[in-house]
């Protein structure tokens, strides 16, 4: 899901990605709405390069409550795309004061487009698309993890 390395240039994996990765080390996260209501998910924790640019590749559905947290080494711009991703998802990019920066909404499976944070941000989540907008998460809401930096 990562379109380019640290220093967002394109790089070419070593080899090709045909299927899904297993799943990951889970942590749980909460994000705190504007309105204070705590909406919990269970997130996959990517944290090499290689679960970061596999991603949600080739899975097949992501339940509204679980997600994949991209944890980046420091903060940078985070540009995504959906190549080989075969769900929509939400796109969250994360501040190092662990508050939603930007949201993509329901990006398009299997899209090629570059999905940026606009900015540098700490980490990135991908939720289920249309889950930021059923529970009204919104730029500003507060993100919460035992994986996250404080």
């Amino acid at each position: 899901m990562v379109v380019g390395g640290l220093s967002g240039s394109a790089y070419a994996a070593e080899e090709p990605i045909r299927q899904a990765q297993p799943v990951l080390l889970t942590a749980p996260l909460t994000i705190t709405t504007h309105d204070g209501i705590k909406h919990q998910f269970t997130v996959e924790l990517a944290k090499t390069y290689r679960q970061q640019e596999i991603g949600e590749m080739f899975r097949k559905e992501l339940p509204k409550d679980k997600g994949m947290l991209f944890l980046w080494p420091s903060p940078q711009v985070s540009d995504m795309w959906m190549r080989n991703t075969l769900v929509s998802l939400d796109i969250v990019f994360i501040d190092s004061t662990n508050h939603i920066h930007a949201i993509a909404e329901k990006a398009v499976p299997l899209s090629e487009a570059i999905l940026s944070s606009d900015g540098p941000v700490a980490n990135t989540l991908e939720l289920a698309g249309g889950v930021t907008e059923e529970l009204g998460i919104r730029v500003g809401d507060t993100v919460s993890s035992p994986a996250l930096k404080h």
